[in-house]
């Protein structure tokens, strides 16, 4: 099969699990599993930045793991935001704690290491998952199929016509044909969200065009990560090249954060 097609429907057939599982399971059952992957993605990222620095693996999963406890704790049942700064500050102080008195030979490079993975997955995965609690499903839905559907008209328009290099020293396979396909790709699911969302149609193009950009700024900032660490992919067990965790994540990191004030 072609290497082309045969990623287009991995990631289509990926996707319809994904689509199925947050239609038909309870949002008790779907949270969870959303903390577990989000965690599986920072292990995954903590693992790339050991290639190179030190890290503090298990201290950084065990604060974001208390930080989802204690934050989806408080949302479900006082529906308060309050909590998420409090607690955010807190994993922040028992991560320096750890850095301080555990055994690293190089506290600063563990605390900015570990610290780094904490921001950049759980943190602003948060907003992924206060979506279906605070909003319902429906707009998680449309948020994973504007960027991946994005992604994937990306792929396909840059493997296709790309010619002209976006940014060579970060991502050599990004091209302006591939964001010109992105931007096509993620407008025309946006209005077919239409019904559902209920948006005027510039703006449903302008959730289109954004989740375009924020989704290509995410996949540039991983390659730029894993270009620093001098590996290719995340991780390898994905079929047909999609890498890992991290990849499959790295254009869905910001958009949610980003959209939640606008929903």
């Amino acid at each position: 099969m072609n290497p082309l097609v045969k990623r287009i429907v991995t990631a289509l057939t990926t996707a319809a699990l994904v689509v199925c599982a947050l239609i038909y399971l309870p949002v008790s059952v779907v949270l969870p599993a959303m903390i577990l992957l989000a965690l599986l993605v920072q292990l995954e990222f903590l693992q790339l930045v050991a290639k190179r620095y030190e890290t503090m693996p298990i201290v950084g999963i065990v604060a974001s793991l208390g930080y989802f406890i204690t934050v989806f704790y408080y949302a479900e049942r006082l529906m308060s935001y309050a909590y998420i700064p409090r607690t955010f500050a807190v994993a922040v102080f028992f991560i320096a704690l750890a850095a301080l008195f555990g055994k690293s030979h190089k506290p600063m490079e563990a605390m900015s290491t570990t610290l780094l993975s904490f921001v950049y997955i759980p943190f602003m995965l948060t907003f992924f998952m206060l979506i279906p609690v605070t909003l319902g499903m429906k707009w998680l839905l449309y948020i994973i199929a504007i960027v991946k559907i994005s992604d994937m008209g990306g792929f396909a328009f840059g493997k296709a016509f790309g010619k002209h290099k976006m940014c060579p020293a970060i991502s050599p396979n990004k091209s302006w044909e591939g964001l010109a396909g992105s931007v096509f790709a993620s407008c025309v699911v946006s209005c077919a969200f239409i019904p559902m969302t209920g948006f005027i149609w510039y703006k449903a193009l302008a959730f289109g065009v954004a989740a375009a950009l924020i989704g290509t700024l995410g996949d540039l900032v991983e390659s730029r990560f894993k270009r620093e660490v001098d590996v290719k992919d995340s991780a390898t067990f994905m079929p047909a090249g999609l890498g890992g965790f991290l990849d499959m994540f790295d254009s869905l990191v910001f958009a949610p954060a980003l959209f939640f004030p606008f929903l």
